[in-house]
């Protein structure tokens, strides 16, 4: 990320996982960073808001929980909110993914941070989109923010730019950016079925999973099969 002056305003929108918990990380460092986290009747959100809410108390963020669960009705099609639908086991690929799509979630959340941002004077909003989502989510590809990126300057009279720091980058690539900030990911939840424990089993644990592997580290997190 180029640096700039850290007063300058920067909404993150902060889901609680781990690829936006390591951007909101790097970019506090640089900007001045408003955090929003939105809770639109996902399966597992009360895990990943609760991440969310933890972080940004322990580091002084100023940081607001959207309810826009109301809209969950819209959006039935998508395992991740309809609890009558089974969040698939297996690898994190598009095949197994797809009923996990939420349709057109980032263009909902982004355009609500874009508001906020041009509200409190933020110059950016930042989304945690990364390469391993391209194929899965249309939402995260590169064309889509280029997109935003041209709605956003037409929409008000301020300019906000949409930036995803990690969009041609892969998990463990910002997990490593993480590990050497000395992150601690015992502070972020990946799993899609919300329970007590992370399943191990879903696509998003086993990505974080094989990224941890990849970086030649133990996930913190505790998993369903361990003692």
């Amino acid at each position: 990320m180029t640096s700039l002056p850290k007063d300058r305003k920067a909404v993150v929108i902060y889901s609680g996982g781990m690829d936006s918990f390591t951007m909101l990380q790097s970019v506090r460092q640089i900007r001045e960073v408003y955090a929003l986290t939105f809770d639109y009747g996902q399966r597992h959100g009360s895990k990943e808001l609760r991440c969310a809410e933890q972080v940004c108390q322990q580091y002084n963020i100023p940081h607001q929980v959207i309810d826009i669960t109301s809209i969950k009705q819209l959006m039935q099609s998508s395992s991740l909110i309809n609890s009558n639908m089974d969040i698939p086991d297996g690898n994190y690929e598009q095949g197994n993914m797809k009923s996990t799509v939420v349709p057109n979630r980032n263009m909902i959340l982004i355009s609500m941070a874009v508001s906020y941002a041009l509200s409190i004077g933020a110059a950016e909003v930042y989304y945690g989109a990364h390469s391993g989502d391209h194929e899965i989510y249309p939402d995260c590809r590169p064309v889509f923010v280029e997109a935003l990126n041209k709605a956003a300057a037409l929409c008000d009279w301020n300019k906000v730019s949409v930036v995803a720091p990690y969009l041609h980058r892969s998990k463990a690539e910002i997990l490593q950016d993480g590990l050497s900030m000395q992150l601690d990911y015992s502070q972020t939840w990946t799993c899609y079925k919300g329970n007590e424990k992370a399943c191990g089993k879903c696509g998003a644990c086993k990505e974080r999973l094989q990224a941890f592997a990849l970086c030649g580290t133990e996930d913190p997190v505790k998993y369903a099969d361990q003692l």
